[in-house]
C-alpha cells in the first residue's frame, strides 16, 4: 500500500515538473518571437541608417557643387562689372549688361530654387532632413541591439531553467525578457527618448 502511495507521489511530482517545463517552454517561445521582432526591426533600422547617411552625403555633395558654380558665376559677373565702364561701344555695353544680369540670375537660382528643390538652401534643408532620419534610425538600431542581447540571454537562462529546475533562472529570463520587450518598444516608438550612446 505504502509502495503504491509512493508511486502516486512520484507521478504527481513529475506532473508538476512537466507543467513547469511547459510554462518555461512557452516562455522560450515568447522570448524567441520577441527576439525575431527585435532582430527584424534592428536590421530595418540599420538599413535605413545607411541609406539616409548616403542620401545626406549626396545632398551635401550637390550643395558643394552648387556653391562652387554659384561662386564662379558671381565672380565672372563681378569681373565683367569692373570691365563694363571702360567699354564705349553701346552695343557691346548692352551685351555685357545682359550677360551680367544672366549670370546674376543664375547665381540666385543656384542659391535657391524652390520649384526643383535643388538650390543650395533647399539642398541643405534636404541634407539635414536626411541626417535627422539617419540619427532617428540609428538610435532605434541601438535599442534593438540591446533588446536582442537581453532576449538572447533570457532564452539561454530559460533553457537552463528547464534542465536545472532553478526558479531563479526562470525569473532572470522573465526579467531580461521584459527588458528586451521594453527596449524593443522604445526602439520602435520613441528611440530618441532614451540615450545610451
Amino acid at each position: 500500500m505504502s509502495g503504491g502511495h509512493g508511486h502516486g507521489a512520484h507521478e504527481h511530482g513529475s506532473e508538476g515538473h512537466g507543467s513547469g517545463s511547459k510554462k518555461i517552454a512557452l516562455l522560450i517561445s515568447i522570448l524567441a518571437l520577441l527576439l525575431a521582432v527585435s532582430e527584424t526591426l534592428g536590421k530595418a533600422a540599420q538599413t535605413t541608417t545607411i541609406a539616409q547617411n548616403i542620401e545626406a552625403s549626396n545632398f551635401w555633395a550637390f550643395f558643394q557643387a552648387k556653391t562652387i558654380r554659384m561662386t564662379v558665376v558671381r565672380t565672372a559677373a563681378e569681373e565683367l562689372e569692373t570691365v563694363a565702364p571702360a567699354i564705349s561701344d553701346p552695343a557691346a555695353k548692352e551685351a555685357i549688361r545682359k550677360r551680367i544680369d544672366a549670370w546674376q540670375k543664375t547665381a540666385v537660382r543656384y542659391d535657391t530654387e524652390p520649384e526643383t528643390q535643388e538650390g543650395r538652401k533647399e539642398l541643405a534643408a534636404r541634407a539635414k532632413g536626411a541626417e535627422k532620419k539617419r540619427d532617428h534610425a540609428e538610435a532605434a538600431y541601438h535599442h534593438f541591439e540591446i533588446a536582442s542581447g537581453a532576449l538572447q540571454i533570457a532564452i539561454v537562462l530559460a533553457s537552463a531553467a528547464i534542465i536545472t529546475g532553478a526558479v531563479a533562472l526562470t525569473w532572470g529570463a522573465v526579467g531580461l525578457g521584459l527588458v528586451g520587450a521594453v527596449m524593443t518598444g522604445i526602439g520602435a516608438f520613441a528611440p530618441e527618448s532614451v540615450h545610451f550612446f
